[in-house]
């Protein structure tokens, strides 16, 4: 009678084929906020706000974050465990213009001083700023009355650092190379993640899918 291990030595190639074709799983979020959960007409107590009157709403899609269309001012709160890199953060953004003028919105990694990606609608320019500095500007064509999506990520690479950063309409597939990208050698900080808006439109902000994750 055939042991097991003589029963499946000939299966064994092709186990091995269906373990290569199972994909790896993706490494779990260390937060991640949807608001469903959260009290409406509240601000999430897990959050830290900046600066802001940001109060979850609620509309027949769901919950979702929202900052106020004035005063006019840039505005902000912190989320998140405390990181540094090889972590990214991603939120979706929903804003409006009103005539000529345009809001702006970001996301943020490394505390309140750290690197943000944002949409600056009325300059047609994707940004990364470094606390309240401007340190690369691409173009960008932003849609008016639609979500957006933003996810900046910061990675150790050789003796620096590398800043990422994409953005792309709610729905659509992600870019699978970064838009905008910055090569530092100063460390970053140990901080939470951000979300910023300045409603400069006189219209509110909306935010939702909050989130933070390790990259490889």
């Amino acid at each position: 009678m055939k042991t097991s291990r003589t029963l499946l030595r000939p299966l064994l190639p092709l186990l091995a084929v269906l373990a290569l074709a199972v994909p790896l799983r993706a490494a779990e979020p260390l937060y991640k906020n949807d608001f469903e959960s959260e009290e409406v007409g509240k601000t999430p107590k897990d959050m830290l706000v900046m600066a802001g009157d940001f109060q979850v709403k609620q509309d027949k899609d769901g919950k979702y974050l929202e900052l106020p269309g004035e005063p006019l001012d840039t505005f902000g709160l912190l989320f998140g465990p405390s990181v540094k890199d090889d972590v990214s953060a991603s939120a979706r953004f929903y804003g409006t213009k009103k005539g000529r003028k345009l809001p702006s919105f970001g996301v943020s990694l490394n505390g309140a001083g750290g690197y943000r990606l944002q949409v600056s609608a009325a300059k047609g320019a994707l940004e990364f700023f470094k606390s309240d500095e401007v340190k690369l500007s691409v173009p960008y064509t932003w849609t008016s009355d639609a979500w957006t999506t933003l996810r900046i990520t910061v990675r150790k690479s050789g003796s620096g650092w590398v800043i990422e950063g994409r953005a792309w309409a709610t729905g659509s597939p992600e870019p699978e190379k970064p838009l905008i990208t910055l090569e530092e050698t100063a460390e970053p900080a140990t901080g939470k993640a951000g979300i910023w808006g300045s409603p400069f439109s006189g219209t509110p902000i909306k935010f939702d899918d909050l989130v933070v994750a390790p990259v490889k």
